[in-house]
């Protein structure tokens, strides 16, 4: 099978990439663009460890074969959040709550919760478990990662 040429933008920055259309788009990310905050854990979409954002939705990069995200796809990693105001929130919080043990799965959480966030700044805890609930922790309760998306909600600036 040939290679497939396709021009993204990737944390804000137009980037043209040439692979196979079935190469997965957490090999992309990681191997060809060393973006490595996205953790391979599963490799079965079971875990959320590679969570990114396609096109402002969450998905799992560990599954979807890169050929099928067209010219044009906005993504977003765990790089390009710690980036932004909101990110950065998000991610001071998670600090304050102790919400980090091992680490591996918090970029998949952190992106999780920004996906919400941006989308629902005031979320109720029942939104906020909904949202990180495609996110496996192995080393929590999840009450502190909960308690840290409830406290960056509470200081998500305000958007006119």
């Amino acid at each position: 099978m040939s290679n497939v040429q396709r021009t993204w933008t990737i944390n804000g920055k137009q980037t043209k990439l040439r692979f196979p259309p079935g190469r997965r788009l957490l090999d992309i990310l990681r191997d060809d663009l060393g973006l490595t905050g996205s953790k391979e854990s599963c490799g079965e979409g079971e875990c959320g460890a590679c969570t990114v954002l396609v096109n402002k939705e969450p998905v799992v990069s560990c599954i979807l074969p890169a050929g099928q995200l067209v010219n044009g796809t906005d993504i977003l990693t765990i790089e390009g959040i710690e980036k932004k105001r909101i990110g950065r929130v998000i991610q001071q919080a998670f600090l304050e709550c102790g919400a980090v043990q091992c680490g591996f799965c918090i970029p998949g959480m952190v992106v999780a919760a920004y996906a919400l966030l941006i989308k629902n700044p005031k979320p109720s805890v029942r939104a906020i478990r909904e949202a990180l609930a495609g996110n496996l922790c192995r080393c929590t309760g999840y009450t502190k990662i909960i308690q840290a998306v409830k406290l960056a909600a509470t200081r998500m600036p305000q958007r006119k």
